[in-house]
């Protein structure tokens, strides 16, 4: 799986970058603490059982969108929701559906040719903030934000992207970086968060 999203994330091509001020990045200070684990947020929930994943929401940064799955691409790319609808997120099914043990991966655009898109305040959310994640089973699984970093495509972190920690997890992630007309985003905004709640 590591090694399938590592070649794949330049993820969200389509992206343009075309802006006058450019998406929030992360602060040094947001970044992921390794040393981090569960009982850092106190009695961690136990894990739910697959559900596909319905919408996500992101208070701190006023995302409220649908999800859909998405796959990999022909080229072997890991897929993007079409960029022609800027309020739409992606659910990676080749890895768990969110509130489930391991580590879920959901994706979306930064920005499209018509303005930010879904997932352009992404950098700028900070330790404690909350991703919801509704499942079509009818439960919320609430993740709160440990680390916000941004990664080089070229230098991508797989293992540590993607890797379970033996817990519910979540990885939020869109384009990110310098941008180019010729190569697009050079990075990845990448958010991590753990499950600590279930309504």
């Amino acid at each position: 799986l590591a090694l399938v999203l590592l070649t794949g994330l330049a993820l969200m091509r389509n992206a343009s970058g075309e802006f006058d001020v450019g998406p929030p990045q992360p602060a040094s200070a947001a970044a992921a603490d390794s040393r981090v684990h569960g009982t850092a947020f106190g009695n961690t929930p136990a894990p739910l059982p697959y559900a596909v994943p319905d919408r996500v929401s992101i208070p701190a940064i006023r995302v409220d969108a649908p999800m859909l799955p998405v796959g990999l691409d022909p080229d072997g790319w890991v897929g993007a929701p079409p960029p022609e609808d800027p309020n739409l997120a992606g659910w990676f099914t080749g890895a768990v559906s969110p509130g489930e043990k391991g580590t879920a991966v959901v994706v979306g655009h930064v920005d499209n040719k018509q303005g930010p898109a879904v997932f352009y305040g992404l950098g700028a959310l900070k330790k404690g903030n909350r991703v919801e994640i509704r499942r079509k089973d009818g439960k919320t699984a609430i993740f709160e934000i440990y680390g916000i970093e941004v990664f080089e495509k070229n230098n991508f972190p797989g293992d540590r992207v993607y890797g379970s920690k033996g817990t519910p997890e979540l990885r939020v992630i869109t384009c990110g970086g310098g941008f180019s007309k010729q190569n697009g985003y050079a990075g990845n905004v990448v958010a991590f968060a753990r499950l600590v709640e279930v309504r």
